[in-house]
């Protein structure tokens, strides 16, 4: 693990990028008093170092006709192992699954789906994933209504050292 030194403007940076990623150097350069060139260089150091690592568009589920978002609980008899292994492998088949994370509690995986249609959910997606090999409980969640979503990451905590802060990366496998 290699420490990383963000000043104020490396902050400011990532947080106006965060809002707007199609925003010019010149844009944000503006802001933050830099030339583009600058901002240029902040941003080519900041995806080096894998603190940026893609541009996305975010699209509207419902304008695409993905009416039904769920949280799915799967639990399978050996969380370890090859048979979490298989499982990992397998949910990155389902193209419905958005995020899937390993979790502690009750559950070993907590997937957020999305689909056309409760009839699509419970078809195509849930009775493919009840039939994995492994998977002994699959609870879902259906969501009514979203209150807040963001794909902001909070960036407060940085600043608030001074003028530097180390932040710790964690060094991921390609």
């Amino acid at each position: 693990m290699d420490d990383l030194l963000l000043d104020p403007l490396d902050v400011q940076l990532l947080t106006l990028l965060q809002r707007d990623s199609h925003a010019t150097n010149q844009v944000v350069g503006d802001r933050l008093n830099l030339s583009a060139s600058q901002v240029s260089r902040r941003i080519q150091r900041l995806e080096g170092l894998g603190v940026i690592r893609a541009y996305v568009a975010l699209l509207d589920p419902a304008a695409l006709s993905l009416e039904v978002r769920s949280f799915t609980y799967v639990t399978l008899a050996r969380h370890g192992g090859e048979e979490g292994q298989a499982f990992e492998r397998a949910i990155g088949e389902f193209p419905e699954v958005l995020d899937c994370y390993s979790i502690a509690g009750e559950a070993d995986y907590l997937l957020q789906i999305v689909a056309a249609s409760l009839n699509v959910l419970s078809d195509s997606v849930l009775r493919r994933l009840t039939r994995l090999p492994g998977v002994v409980n699959v609870r879902t969640s259906i969501v009514l209504n979203r209150i807040k979503a963001s794909t902001e990451l909070p960036l407060d905590h940085i600043g608030a050292a001074g003028p530097q802060r180390r932040v710790r990366l964690v060094q991921r496998a390609g």
